[in-house]
């Protein structure tokens, strides 16, 4: 009997869940905390899932408080794992020692990148391993200015590296206490340090390489210019409606920085639960969206919010779904409404569960918009709470650990996973007559 091969969209879903294992037993091990006191295998598992998810969220009310420099650097390493994705790395390491890539490898690479064909995979995994260390250093110096200030050589040194780290992959850890970046939220540097890294980290390495080698907006891919347009208008608008809403609670600094940080990152230089609910759920809005494509953020991303919108205004107006002088494939429009349609009813799905659950939470009262946005922040893995996080059942870490990890992958992945036809579509010569369904 012939062994079916696993997808591709099954090796990535297992990479993925098979580092959040190995994560959990050594943040698990006792030297992973201060106290040499073990993290129970549910909170084990929560932030290794958090931090390979590159989400953010947390059970332990302070990192710098309760891991030892091991587990934060088992944190990091699952950070950066997460961030450039356990497939680009364990090929990466592949081509260094020498080993033949073949076409199979490739194949998961493509599906893992989401690229359209299979030429140029291990040009591209070079290049996206190499720019993500080389921007990553850069942001370790400009963080180091401020950190030495604070700090010790050593502990600036690696206060640091976890947060440029932490920036770049859009994971929203920090190793500076329980207020997140609050104490610098006025400090230019470290704001248009640690926004630069999360926005480059947020366009994908697609764009980024896109960037590097045509040095010029004219000769730009279609795909490179509407994913820049499109994070531009999010964070000027994000930037805006946060000014406007919380005039009283922010500066336009702050206003720049939530917004940017809000759709993948998590980190956060003013106590957002001071924030009107109006606030709260435009936050709500960005965080689903997410990242772009190929990045190191989650959500639903920029371009499917591009396609969706560009669609709805297409078929308002009546006219083709043009953009710079192409026509969008109505496959593209599809999959748009379908990862949407998918991303949303799982969200709502996993919030009415968790409701139910902490609804006995006999520890801490949890509201509507709390749980709310718990789980999109969970699903975007940015890594924004309200402090619920740590007095959640344990039940609730888990079914959250399970969302972050649908939403790192992507609901597309999951339910090509369970699609049999994966390799060789399913195809018919048979033409059937068209039927109009009254819509509306």
């Amino acid at each position: 009997m012939k062994k079916r091969k696993l997808s591709p969209f099954a090796i990535v879903a297992i990479s993925f869940f098979s580092i959040i294992i190995v994560g959990m037993f050594l943040l698990k091990l006792p030297i992973s905390t201060k106290t040499a006191e073990a993290l129970s295998w549910v909170d084990a598992l929560f932030l290794s899932a958090s931090a390979v998810c590159v989400t953010g969220l947390s059970t332990i009310p302070s990192i710098a408080d309760t891991l030892s420099v091991f587990g934060v650097v088992v944190l990091a390493i699952l950070i950066q794992i997460g961030g450039l994705g356990i497939v680009t790395i364990a090929i990466y390491v592949l081509v260094v020692l020498g080993i033949k890539i073949g076409v199979t490898e490739r194949y998961v690479i493509k599906e893992a990148l989401n690229q359209n064909g299979l030429a140029g995979m291990i040009r591209l995994v070079r290049s996206i391993v190499f720019t993500a260390l080389i921007i990553q250093s850069f942001g370790v110096i400009l963080n180091f200015f401020v950190f030495i200030k604070d700090f010790s050589f050593f502990k600036a040194l690696g206060h640091s590296v976890f947060h440029a780290i932490s920036s770049f992959n859009n994971a929203g850890f920090d190793i500076l206490g329980s207020s997140s970046l609050q104490s610098y939220s006025n400090n230019i540097l470290l704001n248009i340090s640690t926004m630069t890294l999360i926005i480059v980290g947020g366009i994908g390495f697609i764009v980024i390489r896109d960037i590097l080698e045509k040095k010029s907006w004219k000769h730009l891919t279609i795909y490179s210019k509407i994913v820049l347009k499109t994070t531009l208008i999010l964070i000027v608008v994000g930037t805006i409606a946060i000014k406007l809403m919380e005039s009283n609670n922010v500066n336009w600094l702050q206003a720049l920085f939530q917004s940017v940080t809000t759709r993948t990152a998590g980190f956060s230089t003013v106590d957002i639960s001071m924030f009107s609910y109006t606030t709260l759920v435009v936050i709500m809005i960005f965080m689903f969206i997410g990242a772009s494509p190929n990045s190191t953020g989650g959500g639903i991303k920029t371009t499917t919010v591009f396609v969706m919108f560009r669609s709805i205004t297409s078929f308002l107006t009546g006219k083709s779904l043009i953009t710079h002088k192409r026509k969008i494939e109505d496959q593209n429009k599809n999959k748009a409404f379908v990862l949407v349609t998918l991303a949303f009813s799982i969200t709502i799905f996993i919030f009415l569960i968790i409701s139910l659950i902490e609804s006995n939470n006999p520890n801490h009262e949890m509201g509507f918009i709390e749980v709310l946005f718990e789980t999109i922040s969970a699903f975007g893995t940015v890594g924004l709470s309200l402090g619920l996080t740590p007095y959640l059942m344990p039940s609730s870490k888990i079914i959250l650990s399970i969302l972050m990890f649908i939403g790192r992958i992507g609901p597309i992945t999951i339910f090509g996973i369970m699609n049999k036809n994966w390799a060789h579509p399913e195809t018919t010569h048979i033409n059937y007559v068209t039927e109009k369904v009254l819509v509306g």
